[in-house]
């Protein structure tokens, strides 16, 4: 399944020359859940998340994912890339560090007070990031599905896993893009 809402003529020589920008890859994520259509037709899991691989604007990576109750994604982060995620259906909450983290050769920081930023997005609301940004996504309710819109660029390289006790960040795990598709 792809979805390609299409751009102006001089948008889209743009993206294609440069990358798009995080306010296009927002654009995008906004328009795609939008279409009542593609986001009733992914599949529902009550024991995990389900993604759908979409075709982004400008050789961005998109995705389409379905959030049972009470699913999360972790501590991650998305590399070099930038991008953009918007809440479909239901509601999604994320918890985010304010401060760029070194984007290698450490396994342990421990993270100073007051860099924790938290936000709730209703159906509707999305946000952009920024390269090295490190977040958690979570489906809090105890009894609805959400449904996310996601965009990067460029195509995912990796993304960092990380476990977090306190104020203690540890990198646990590097994944591939051969991990996930």
């Amino acid at each position: 399944m792809s979805v390609s809402p299409s751009l102006t003529p001089s948008a889209a020589a743009d993206a294609t020359a440069h990358g798009p920008t995080q306010a296009e890859l927002l654009d995008f994520v906004r328009r795609t859940a939008a279409d009542a259509e593609l986001i009733a037709s992914l599949p529902l899991d009550p024991e995990g998340r389900t993604w759908v691989r979409l075709e982004g604007p400008g050789g961005s990576e998109a995705w389409l994912i379905g959030w049972p109750p009470g699913t999360g994604t972790g501590w991650h982060d998305h590399a070099e890339s930038v991008g953009a995620f918007l809440t479909a259906s239901g509601e999604l909450k994320e918890h985010s560090l304010t401060a760029r983290l070194p984007s290698d050769g450490w396994k342990t920081l421990e993270l100073t007070e007051g860099i924790d930023r938290e936000r709730r997005l209703p159906t509707g609301k999305g946000r952009s990031f920024g390269r090295h940004h490190v977040h958690e996504v979570l489906n809090e309710s105890t009894e609805e599905h959400a449904v996310s819109v996601h965009a990067y660029y460029p195509p995912l390289p990796q993304i960092r896993r990380y476990s977090r006790s306190g104020q203690v960040l540890r990198l646990e795990q590097v994944e591939r893009p051969a991990d996930w598709q």
